[in-house]
């Protein structure tokens, strides 16, 4: 079935000067022109339009969007799967951040006591949005949009237990790591435990894991010098010892 800009502009609920815009800069071409010379979409661009306008959902901007779409590892199913996780999680920061806001005005009334953590809860998208600032790019050269995306997600749906329990463990794995640079033996016990803790803090905010991801990781921590000033700043030379101790964990 084709369907006429008219036509798609109605179903979707989009205008047609959108759907215009779209052709213009490439991001939804239609099928063919007819013969006196309008826009026709079939059943392929239809799909591509609601893949479209699930990522603006998302808040993806048009030029991400077009990369996504482009990806010769564009995948239709798996896109759908992702779509329906991220807006799952969207549901529930959405969730989170009305909670937060009837807490609040109850906790005005003096109906209830907040505390601080809970005054907090909904807003750790202000530290994806700092994330995607400072390294997304380099994040999804290494391993993709899909995965990036996917680990955002993840942690968006952290509840507030699971979120001071990863801060906990890499606190943890500092203390460990200061004491295994005093030792000055990166393959040794206390470096191994330091790096199995950074394994076990990554996956609070991975979908999945892997030792060669792990190890990918480290090379980003010693390739990148923003990376390196993280841990550099708890003591100097700690990045450079931690991503030796990753990379024997890793081989093992």
């Amino acid at each position: 079935m084709e369907y006429t800009i008219q036509q798609l502009s109605k179903i979707a609920g989009v205008t047609t000067r959108t759907l215009r815009y779209y052709d213009e800069i490439q991001l939804l071409k239609p099928l063919r022109l007819n013969k006196a010379g309008h826009r026709m979409y079939g059943e392929k661009e239809v799909n591509r339009l609601q893949h479209i306008l699930f990522y603006r959902e998302l808040e993806l901007p048009l030029h991400t969007i077009q990369l996504i779409l482009s990806d010769s590892d564009f995948h239709e199913l798996n896109a759908l799967q992702e779509h329906y996780a991220q807006l799952l999680q969207k549901k529930e920061r959405m969730q989170s951040l009305l909670q937060t806001l009837e807490k609040t005005m109850a906790s005005h009334e003096g109906r209830l006591m907040m505390s601080a953590q809970e005054k907090f809860a909904g807003f750790k998208t202000e530290q994806l949005l700092k994330n995607e600032e400072l390294y997304g790019e380099e994040l999804k050269e290494r391993y993709g949009e899909a995965a990036v995306l996917a680990a955002n997600a993840k942690f968006q749906t952290l509840n507030q237990e699971e979120y001071s329990v990863a801060q906990e463990i890499e606190k943890e794995m500092i203390h460990l790591l200061k004491k295994a640079m005093d030792s000055g033996d990166a393959k040794g016990k206390l470096a191994e435990q330091a790096a199995a803790l950074h394994k076990e803090w990554l996956c609070y905010y991975w979908p999945s894991y892997s030792k060669k991801a792990h190890a990918g990781l480290a090379h980003l921590y010693k390739e990148d010098e923003r990376f390196s000033a993280y841990y550099n700043q708890k003591q100097s030379g700690m990045t450079s010892f931690l991503v030796d101790a990753i990379l024997h964990y890793t081989k093992k």
